[in-house]
């Protein structure tokens, strides 16, 4: 006699922000799927729509509030989570009808919250999911986050205020899920957090063991068995402490990419003290090219804010002069903006918005130029490629290991039909434009 299953509740979810807040999406996902529960992926078949906010500055907050009032529009179930969480009451003033607001990686109270809004029926068939957990990337590649929190206080930034102090997770918890999600078809793991520098300063660095062999909760130690497990290890948001120095020798023996993803925001003393950031930006010209001499190949991006208080106009040339020495391989900026909570809303000398759309313009005229002569030296060269995508027309899409998928740049293929996503392959390249490669595979 067959068994009739009983049809779970869908979920559907709305996921903004930066990658960390991917990833407390999946965490979610999966919690929710092990426990029955189905996807949805639009609004009309979900019976509750999670919306995981980002409140990192009033734009992202407006942007949170319209994907808020599309899900009550468009469904009407609606529990938020995520950094907007902090703002509960003039959440549920803005939107009555909301069910639950919990704030960020807040596991438990909403998967607490779906329990109460969509109960599920009892079936011991529905309780499924891959031992690698869900995921909202492709398959080849994953984020894979290794602390919550942040033990700065720039005074640009209320992620401490919304996320908490930093707190990091066991370094064999941590390879335990990279080794799962390897073995799941996982290519690339991309290392993130908010201060990947400070891996570990909260619990003392303590070692764990892992595979019969004690492993410290250190940024150093963690890179180097994440790159024995096969894939490539891209590290993000990297604060430029003394022994981020140790890295780059693993960058060099081919452990993990030669990629550094560090956060300088501004290079004059006077404005990162504003910031309240360290302000040793010659020290740190002078390690980028030592970290050049070691790993010649090394891609370093970072971002700056343009037009923060108090900037002047001598503040910004010596910016412009120190990217035009430091060559970084990708740029992005962002003009000053005040965020609800920020200690830097109440600097004097805000600069005006003209002047901040021109300086924007001119870093970013600089940066592209300084990119355009990068890519251009690497005309002539074979790189490694993952392939992001394959087209019918016999093209593909992928990025070398300088280009982390959605911010950086990517290779663009030619006679590539017979590849799949998630390969890495050798690529010849041909030309180059600001941003993108272009070539062909040499197999």
């Amino acid at each position: 006699m067959a068994t009739t299953l009983p049809s779970p509740p869908k979920i559907g979810m709305v996921s903004l922000g930066c990658p960390k807040n991917l990833v407390d999406s999946e965490r979610i996902l999966t919690k929710l799927r092990s426990d029955g529960y189905a996807m949805s992926p639009d609004y009309a078949g979900a019976d509750v729509v999670l919306v995981n906010t980002c409140g990192f500055l009033d734009s992202a907050k407006e942007e949170s509030l319209e994907a808020i009032g599309e899900a009550i529009a468009e469904n009407g179930r609606v529990i938020v989570t995520g950094c907007m969480g902090k703002e509960a009451e003039m959440i549920r003033a803005k939107f009555p009808g909301i069910l639950a607001v919990t704030g960020a990686h807040q596991y438990e109270e909403v998967v607490g919250a779906v329990h109460t809004a969509a109960p599920m029926p009892p079936s011991a068939f529905l309780n499924l999911v891959p031992e690698s957990g869900l995921k909202l990337t492709p398959r080849h590649y994953s984020y894979l986050k290794i602390s919550e929190g942040c033990n700065h206080r720039c005074a640009f930034c209320i992620i401490p205020s919304l996320r908490g102090d930093l707190v990091s997770r066991r370094p064999d918890a941590i390879l335990r899920e990279a080794e799962k999600l390897i073995e799941a078809g996982t290519r690339e793991l991309l290392v993130i957090s908010q201060d990947t520098s400070a891996y570990g300063v909260d619990i003392r660095h303590q070692p764990r063991m892992w595979h019969g062999a004690e492993v410290r909760a250190h940024m150093t130690d963690l890179s180097r068995e994440l790159g024995k497990l096969g894939a490539w290890v891209r590290l993000h948001y990297v604060y430029p402490y003394p022994h981020v120095d140790q890295v780059i020798p693993l960058m060099a023996e081919g452990l993990i990419l030669p990629y550094l993803d560090i956060p300088f925001q501004h290079a004059s003393r006077n404005v990162l003290k504003l910031m309240k950031r360290p302000a040793n930006e010659t020290k740190v010209l002078e390690r980028i090219k030592t970290w050049r001499t070691i790993a010649p190949d090394i891609a370093i991006r970072s971002t700056f804010v343009v037009g923060f208080p108090g900037e002047t106009e001598d503040d910004f040339a010596y910016l412009m002069d120190w990217l035009e020495e430091a060559q970084l391989d990708r740029v992005g900026a962002f003009r000053f903006e005040p965020v609800e909570g920020a200690a830097a809303n109440d600097l004097p000398n805000h600069v005006p918005e003209e002047i901040k759309e021109e300086r924007y313009a001119r870093l970013m005229e600089l940066t592209a130029r300084i990119s355009a002569d990068k890519l251009q030296a690497k005309v002539g060269r074979t790189l490694d490629v993952i392939i992001d995508a394959v087209d019918d027309e016999g093209g593909a899409t992928g990025r070398s290991k300088a280009d982390a998928p959605e911010i950086d740049g990517e290779v663009f293929l030619r006679d590539a039909g017979h590849l799949s996503v998630g390969d890495i392959v050798a690529v010849a390249i041909e030309d180059a434009d600001e941003h993108d490669l272009y070539g062909v595979p040499t197999v």
